[in-house]
């Protein structure tokens, strides 16, 4: 049996976690070990356990320290330590602010369901996971390599553009799924959210979108 990767989980809403637990409890290769309710109590809860990741909100009680408190606590004591944080905001500021303390992850609370196992699965491989609805400028900062393509396409995520290449050569989603070693439901949710992050609403203009921006030279 392969070893789940485990989570702390600090949300100061119990109804929350638990919304939150239960959909890590669907996930095959994740477990929540801890919960807490602030940055505290995950301090605390940090010197029973050692969690692979922490999933954190941003915003917490008055007077609890928030989610950002909390990345630059675990970073001074457990550098190698990921974090996932939550949000209700979109704002730059923010956002700059968590990936500059180190977090691994910025996932908005609106986001689908599907995309808290991507964003987990992402941190696995020691990627960086940004919701789409961040904007475009901030992936493009932190997140897209310097030889990554123009246009539409610098939004994508190397594991994105990986398998929109994949698409492009005519791969369905169970070759897609066998080759990665993923669900066929999180290929579909990557499929979904490439779609959306270039405008498309069809696998034909994702394809000659991909074509026009030199992914490939044509459709065989």
């Amino acid at each position: 049996m392969n070893k789940k990767t485990t989570i702390l989980l600090v949300d100061d809403h119990v109804l929350v976690r638990a919304g939150i637990r239960s959909l890590i409890r669907q996930l095959k290769d994740f477990v929540v070990i801890a919960e807490a309710s602030n940055p505290e109590e995950a301090m605390q809860e940090l010197t029973l356990c050692t969690p692979d990741i922490v999933v954190t909100d941003i915003a917490m009680g008055a007077g609890a320290g928030s989610g950002l408190d909390l990345v630059r606590m675990l970073k001074e004591r457990f550098p190698d330590m990921a974090v996932v944080i939550l949000s209700m905001h979109a704002s730059e500021e923010l956002v700059t602010e968590a990936l500059r303390l180190g977090a691994s992850a910025y996932l908005l609370k609106e986001a689908a369901p599907a995309e808290l196992e991507i964003a987990l699965q992402a941190i696995t491989r020691h990627e960086t996971y940004l919701s789409p609805a961040v904007s475009t400028k901030m992936i493009e900062r932190f997140v897209r390599p310097a030889n990554a393509p123009q246009g539409p396409l610098q939004s994508l995520t190397p594991r994105q553009l990986q398998i929109l290449t994949m698409i492009v050569d005519r791969k369905g989603t169970k070759e897609i799924a066998f080759e990665l070693d993923l669900s066929e439901k999180t290929v579909a949710a990557h499929r979904a959210q490439i779609m959306e992050r270039v405008g498309v609403r069809d696998l034909v203009s994702l394809v000659l979108l991909a074509v026009k921006h030199g992914m490939v030279s044509k459709v065989v």
